[in-house]
């Protein structure tokens, strides 16, 4: 699929790499994109639940949580939402567990021992993993599957329920949001050859084409039919959507429109047609994904059902491997998947759920040894067919979805243990409904966008008291999967015409040692104790991060242009502030500026005494960012150098600025996943590289941290490469917020929660010991 970073995409995470690690994990595929973060309640939702008391009423075997709107996708295969996915985890289990920093649990039988934040938690899961490299480059993945689990209708699982599972997510007509298929598994190009979608094989054959020997006429008339006049409508909307917004210059503009929506190359008289061509050359015409170009309307709503699911019906054009070489069945409950080169992140692609061939596939259609992997390759409908009711092995059964609740009940065959309580509902809310829930007994749990406006609220139902542990209300904060940060584009902020060049550094480094100093203040200001700063370009929820004990580790922008300290532990905030400045006229010495008594009076060549950065913060300084660069900016004001800092009303337009390159500077935020992979953001071909950072180190780095599976050994490249970005000083790495669950005190049983929440590990994850009072 590809990667879409349009101008206008309203997403709020970049995911830097993402597996399907289900149950006890952290999310689904995605694609990445560019977020700015205002203010910190950034999610809404509709409440569409209309329950009366006794439907979602908690009780002391009743809790009820709430979630914002479900799809109602909860299949293991094709949940997309987040909420869809937290039923798939409450009623799956994957075959790996991650910890509490996203780290994969490689010995789940027997419970791995790790440590966080100072204290040892034990983890279990279905599985253990061997990982071994091998001498000509291949790599082997052999899993262990424990021989005591059960479905949650009494089914054992058997390794077969794993190879299954895996086979689902490579036929060549899934379409839902795993790239297990594009992992380097030995023989999957040979098997997902020969079979393409109907979608794909009639787009490719053309609108005159004569040839039905792989459909009928009837078809391709409908499918063309809908490309016309659904396809277009499509397509013309978004060109609507340019044309509003100044991303082109009328609805007649179709190239400039699709250019800004990241399908640059239409010719200059393209149609509304032609720009539907692209989108769906660039998604494989798999109509489902190219649901996310979308500038309102959904594509399903205009084309036919029927034609829509052409790109879920396979069709055979050739010659095909009749299974995954790679993909080798060892035993009743063992499986070596080989890999024909190494590729980091394939662990958590690796991490399947364990879903029950039994209710998914057709255990007829199943043998192995005759490459019959439960269902026919190419027809996925059986799996499709009860994506709206799970079965599996998770903590709790599904048992219906109604009036906006999701009603699960507790699975006795759990493998860590039938939880205690034995009703788990899940209920839609809108965001300023949640907190309000708790105190009138609707709802126990609650996700509320965290901010202070949500802490005073809940202060003031527990009576005054602004403590996390108050009679009516928990709070329990996390890291937010993502973190804030101040960009510089290499090539619009340096000296000369070398962006790696010493003085280009030493530019970027004078501006970012001023913004830096203003951190802390900033930060406590917009968010109180709802935010912390950071300081290296990673978000601070990853198992790769710096902490504070690593040897080596540093604040960001710290030093002078000699490597010495700038600030010492007995500074008051003013004399830090003061140090600053002056290690920033070092800087711009070194640089090549003229300074003179203290003021900077003449610029080196292809420098200025001037710069803009761009910060979203709705035209009236509503940004967490937005006080550290104002006041940043009076600051250097005062040594001759003007930092103009830009307010943009409409985050759209952020995002044009720096996405097309034009801005030097910006305030925006990025999000991330289990996996720390730096090649989209820092590597000088990656697709999000707003930076423009070109390091031949760095570059090598990147690609030697996608090169092994060893943690240990990550997490070094990483910090080395941190460095490197640090020292051509392209970001400024500000702040990660905290994100919240609120408990009611009254109802849940405080003292069995799970401790030291992260976005990796939440209550849900040790649902089976929560109790109610």
């Amino acid at each position: 699929m590809k990667s879409t970073k349009k101008i206008f995409a309203l997403l709020l995470t970049l995911c830097m790499c993402i597996g399907l690690l289900s149950a006890c994990s952290s999310g689904t595929d995605s694609t990445t994109s560019a977020a700015t973060e205002g203010a910190a309640g950034e999610t809404t939702g509709e409440s569409t639940a209309e329950t009366t008391g006794a439907e979602t009423e908690s009780g002391s075997d009743t809790l009820v949580a709430s979630k914002n709107h479900f799809e109602g996708r909860f299949s293991p295969f094709f949940a997309a939402s987040a909420e869809d996915q937290d039923i798939v985890d409450m009623t799956q289990i994957g075959l790996l567990t991650t910890d509490r920093v996203g780290a994969v649990v490689e010995n789940g039988i027997e419970g791995e021992t790790i440590s966080y934040n100072g204290t040892d938690y034990t983890y279990y899961g279905p599985a253990d993993v061997q990982i071994t490299e091998n001498e000509d480059g291949t790599v082997y993945y052999d899993f262990t599957l424990r021989d005591d689990l059960v479905f949650s209708d009494g089914t054992p699982i058997d390794i077969d329920d794993v190879i299954f599972s895996m086979y689902v997510l490579c036929d060549p007509t899934y379409d839902g949001s795993s790239t297990l298929y594009s992992q380097p598994i030995l023989g999957m190009e040979e098997y997902r050859s020969g079979m393409t979608t109907l979608s794909a094989a009639i787009a490719a054959a053309g609108e005159d084409n004569t040839d039905f020997t792989y459909w009928t006429e009837e078809q391709q008339t409908a499918f063309w039919d809908a490309v016309n006049e659904g396809g277009v409508a499509f397509a013309q909307e978004i060109v609507d959507y340019c044309a509003a917004n100044g991303a082109a210059a009328d609805s007649n503009d179709v190239a400039t429109a699709a250019g800004n929506w990241a399908f640059p190359g239409l010719p200059e008289d393209a149609t509304a047609k032609d720009f539907f061509l692209a989108i769906g050359d660039a998604y494989n015409w798999n109509f489902s994904q190219m649901e996310a170009e979308t500038a309102g309307t959904a594509l399903a709503d205009l084309i036919p059902e029927d034609v829509y699911n052409y790109s879920t019906v396979g069709v055979e054009t050739g010659e095909s491997a009749p299974n995954i070489e790679g993909i080798q069945r060892t035993g009743d409950y063992s499986l070596r998947v080989v890999a024909t080169e190494v590729a980091a992140n394939m662990i958590y692609q690796l991490g399947v759920t364990i879903a029950p061939l039994h209710y998914y596939g057709d255990e007829s259609l199943y043998d192995y040894e005759n490459n019959s992997f439960g269902f026919e390759k190419g027809d996925l409908s059986k799996v499709r067919s009860v994506t709206g009711t799970p079965l599996g092995a998770g903590p709790y059964t599904f048992s219906e979805f109604t009036n906006g609740t999701v009603y699960l009940e507790a699975n006795p065959n759990y493998f860590k243990g039938e939880p205690k309580i034995k009703y788990l509902n899940f209920l839609e809310s809108a965001d300023a409904d949640k907190v309000p829930a708790i105190a009138t007994g609707t709802v126990d749990i609650a996700d509320p966008s965290y901010s202070d406006q949500i802490r005073q609220q809940i202060t003031e139902y527990n009576g005054g008291d602004d403590s996390f542990d108050g009679s009516v209300m928990t709070i329990r904060l996390y890291d937010f999967l993502g973190y804030g940060y101040v960009g510089l584009a290499a090539e619009n902020v340096m000296v000369g015409d070398d962006p790696a060049s010493e003085e280009s550094k030493n530019l970027r480094k004078a501006i970012s040692t001023v913004i830096a100093v203003y951190r802390d203040e900033g930060i406590d200001s917009y968010y109180g104790d709802t935010a912390s700063v950071i300081n290296y370009p990673i978000s601070s929820t990853s198992w790769a991060a710096p902490q504070v004990t690593d040897d080596g580790y540093q604040v960001a922008y710290s030093v002078d242009v000699d490597g010495n300290p700038i600030y010492t532990d007995d500074m008051s905030t003013e004399e830090r502030y003061a140090a600053a400045l002056e290690a920033a006229l070092g800087y711009f010495e070194a640089a090549g500026f003229t300074v003179e008594n203290g003021q900077l009076t003449a610029a080196p060549e292809g420098a200025k005494l001037n710069y803009q950065v761009n910060v979203g913060a709705n035209g009236n300084g509503d940004h967490p960012t937005f006080l550290i660069l104002h006041n940043a900016a009076d600051a250097l004001a005062t040594i001759g150098f003007t930092l103009t800092v830009n307010d943009i009303a409409q985050a759209n337009d952020l995002y044009a600025t720096y996405q097309s390159g034009e801005a030097e500077m910006w305030a925006a935020a990025w999000g991330s996943t289990s996996d720390p992979d730096m090649y989209q953001l820092y590597h000088s071909q990656g697709s999000t590289n707003y930076y423009m950072i070109n390091d031949p180190d760095l570059d090598t780095l990147i690609i030697n941290g996608r090169q092994t599976t060893d943690q240990t050994a990550r997490k070094a490249i990483y910090k080395a490469a941190m460095d490197i970005i640090l020292d051509w000083a392209v970001e400024i790495p500000v702040y990660q917020r905290s994100e919240c669950y609120v408990f009611s005190t009254e109802r849940v049983n405080i003292d069995t929660l799970t401790p030291d929440m992260t976005p990796y590990w939440s209550w849900m994850n040790e649902i089976e010991t929560l109790e109610m009072n």
